[in-house]
Order: C-alpha cells, then sequence, then structure tokens
C-alpha cells in the first residue's frame, strides 16, 4: 500500500476512536501522579496556585477555541461524526481563515490543561509528541476527503491557511453569527470530561500522597455539580426546544 493510502486508512481508523482520548489519559495519569515528585509545589501555595492556574487556563482556552470555530461554523460541518468523515460545506472565515483545524488545536489545549495538572514536564513532553502522531494522521485523512469533495477551493484556501498553529495574516471576517445555543448543545460533554480530569488528578494525587483515601466532601460537591451541569444540557438538548436552532447542527 502506497504510504499516501497507508496514512489516510490509519487516519480514518483513528478519527473514529479519538474520543477515546480522554480515557487513554485517564489511564496514564495514574502512574505519572504517582511517581511525580510534587514535595516543592505542594508545601508552596503560591507556586502551587500558579501552576494549576496555569493548567486551568489552557484548558479554558482550549474551551474558547473550540467554541469560537463551533459557534460560527456553517450546518453540517465541524459536526461530532464518528464514524466517517461529513461535510456539506467549506468553513474558510472567521476562525478557519486563521488555522485549517481549530476543533483540534482546541483539543491539544484542553487535554494538555489536564496533564500540566500532574506537574510532569516528561508527561506534557510526551503527550504533546503523541497527540501530534495521532492527530496528524486525522488530518491528513480529513484533508484527502475535503480535496476530493471540494477540489479547488479547498486547495486554494489550505494553501494560504497553516494546519495547526494559527496565523492572523490572512484573517477574513466570518458571516455566520457566533451561537451560545450551539455551545450549549454541542460542548457540555466535553467541557464536563475536563472538569472531571482536574478533579480526578486532585483526587488521586492526595490519594497518593497521603496514602489514605480522600474522604472531602469537595470531591463530592465538584464532581455532582460538573454531572448535573452535562444532565441538565442533555436533558434541554435531547428532550426540549430550548437548545433547537433551525440552520446550526
Amino acid at each position: 500500500m502506497a504510504l499516501v493510502h497507508s496514512f489516510e486508512k490509519k487516519g480514518n481508523t483513528l478519527f473514529k476512536y479519538r474520543g477515546q482520548i480522554p480515557v487513554i489519559l485517564f489511564v496514564m495519569a495514574i502512574p505519572v501522579v504517582y511517581f511525580t515528585d510534587v514535595d516543592a509545589i505542594m508545601k508552596n501555595d503560591q507556586l502551587y496556585y500558579i501552576f494549576t492556574g496555569a493548567a486551568i487556563a489552557m484548558s479554558f482556552l482550549g474551551q474558547v477555541i473550540r467554541a469560537i470555530a463551533i459557534g460560527t461554523s456553517n450546518k453540517n460541518t465541524s459536526g461530532r461524526n464518528t464514524k466517517e468523515q461529513v461535510a456539506e460545506a467549506l468553513n474558510t472565515k472567521g476562525i478557519y481563515s486563521t488555522v485549517r483545524h481549530p476543533l483540534y488545536l482546541g483539543n491539544y489545549f484542553m487535554w494538555i490543561g489536564i496533564v500540566c495538572f500532574t506537574f510532569n514536564i516528561w508527561f506534557i513532553i510526551t503527550v504533546s509528541l503523541l497527540f501530534w502522531l495521532y492527530y496528524e494522521r486525522i488530518m491528513f485523512a480529513e484533508e484527502r476527503f475535503l480535496e476530493r469533495k471540494f477540489g479547488d477551493s479547498y486547495v486554494n484556501w489550505s494553501n494560504t491557511v497553516p494546519a495547526f498553529w494559527p496565523s492572523m495574516k490572512n484573517y477574513i471576517k466570518g458571516e455566520i453569527p457566533f451561537s451560545m445555543k450551539t455551545i450549549m448543545r454541542r460542548e457540555y460533554a466535553g467541557i464536563t470530561a475536563t472538569a472531571l480530569g482536574f478533579i480526578f488528578v486532585a483526587y488521586i494525587r492526595e490519594w497518593f500522597i497521603t496514602e489514605k483515601v480522600p474522604t472531602s466532601m469537595n470531591y463530592v460537591y465538584w464532581t455532582v455539580g460538573a454531572l448535573l451541569i452535562s444532565l441538565i444540557f442533555r436533558t434541554l438538548k435531547h428532550n426540549t426546544k430550548i437548545l433547537f436552532e433551525e440552520d446550526r447542527s
């Protein structure tokens, strides 16, 4: 099989299972947290809050990037399809005039924020490299699909817009207004997973440091709060028309 076809085939396979990344990160975080020496950070409140704030800021930035992309995208693009590539329209304006894959860029910052919260520099580097290897193939397969579907329109656009790191050089203002309903309808699961990621790392770190199962009710409150918010938006999405929009995916 030619390398180009091999890359595309692997990319389409990885595309189907990209939703499993959070589970993999949760599993990987357990031994990392166990073997990471965080005494210096945990004993210095100022240092702890600086590192924690930076980690949360990264995840928040990732969610903002995703929100801009999803909240201003055409219908039937940037979807949550998992079985195959789907696109009925090509996004080329707004954030898509600065970067070709803003959703994947957002994903990186969302999850690297949780990774940074482990306070392990080698874990950060490792996950960053694995993320790139994983998503490089997905992006390759996606671009092959879009090139076949949209032809020169896609090629001309992609030749002027970077794949992953944004550039404002050719920014074009988008025509589709930002929709908060779209964000509430489509992003609640990702926000919940991110919150649970931080809670999980904090919980197992306390467990390993104290060598006792944490009994603080704060973990319960945070977990229940995150799940409750997700349940509310899921209910609104599937059982009401409050979040429904005629021309949005």
